[in-house]
């Protein structure tokens, strides 16, 4: 038993790498962290902060931004933007399982050419991918011109300047956030499970309930925060492809941090959004150690 203990020189060896990777670890690791702490005290602050009659920032204490929160516009906007992403989500999971479950299980010695032809073309310039998408959904666009060649839409209907559109834009931008996480944990899965579920319930969707599902939980949890995160703040989106009535918050923080010059409300909007969003974040954290700890037992 002894001969199979790693010596001393052994255990050297590895603390000394584990501490070259610390170290060359640590600058970027200070970098990031200061910015992203000096910038969320900053905004904190102005978040209390004031303006000058020319809407200059001005460092004080007030409260009124913070109280303006409360007003039922902004209210109404921060629902909005928390059902379409909410919606995103459901949308998102829809398509990427079967497509996961696809390239993952079916997909043989294409697998990796799949994923490349889904994740590629996500490197193109978000702002030109949405200009895209919204000719695409315009009302003389392919989509419409094929509905109504159906008998599925007339005239009038529209997908743009409406809630769909600004969904149907969440859900082309981030729908590679919902794949990835979910392929690489059906690749993980013992497909011999997916067998013995088969003879056990006796159909594909059985199966796919009682033991795909519960197997790739956490790469669905992982999905569902990689889309809500970014979806929940994007202004891209409502901006190009939904009219006045389907602002998010980030069209809200942007205009009145560009336009509208009231700082101190753009800020505490923003720790308001942040705060949403880590809530979710601490949800999800919380699960994941929920199902760590059930999968030790």
């Amino acid at each position: 038993m002894a001969l199979l203990r790693p010596s001393s020189r052994t255990r050297r060896r590895g603390a000394d790498r584990d501490r070259i990777w610390t170290w060359l670890m640590l600058p970027g690791t200070l970098w990031m962290t200061g910015f992203l702490i000096a910038s969320l005290v900053l905004v904190a602050v102005l978040a209390v902060g004031t303006t000058d009659d020319l809407g200059n920032p001005r460092f004080g204490f007030d409260l009124s931004g913070v109280r303006a929160l409360a007003d039922p516009a902004y209210t109404e906007v921060l629902a909005r933007s928390l059902g379409y992403a909410v919606l995103t989500c459901a949308i998102c999971l829809l398509i990427a399982y079967p497509v996961a479950y696809t390239i993952a299980l079916h997909g043989g010695r294409y697998k990796n050419a799949l994923i490349a032809a889904i994740v590629v073309p996500f490197f193109a310039n978000y702002l030109v991918r949405m200009y895209g998408w919204s000719v695409v959904l315009s009302d003389d666009g392919p989509v419409l011109r094929a509905l109504r060649a159906v008998g599925l839409a007339d005239g009038n209907t529209k997908i743009l300047n409406t809630g769909v559109g600004v969904v149907a834009g969440l859900v082309y931008g981030f729908v590679v956030f919902m794949i990835i996480p979910l392929y690489a944990a059906l690749e993980r899965l013992d497909v011999s499970l997916i067998e013995a579920g088969r003879d056990l319930y006796g159909g594909p969707v059985r199966t796919f309930l009682f033991v795909t599902l519960p197997a790739t939980r956490q790469g669905a949890a992982a999905g569902l925060v990689l889309v809500f995160l970014p979806a929940m703040g994007d202004f891209v989106s409502a901006q190009l492809m939904g009219g006045p009535d389907q602002i998010m918050i980030g069209n809200l923080i942007q205009d009145k941090f560009f336009q509208g010059q009231n700082w101190p409300l753009g800020s505490a909007l923003t720790m308001l959004l942040m705060l949403v969003l880590l809530i979710g974040m601490f949800g999800y954290l919380r699960r994941t150690r929920k199902d760590e700890a059930e999968a030790r037992r």
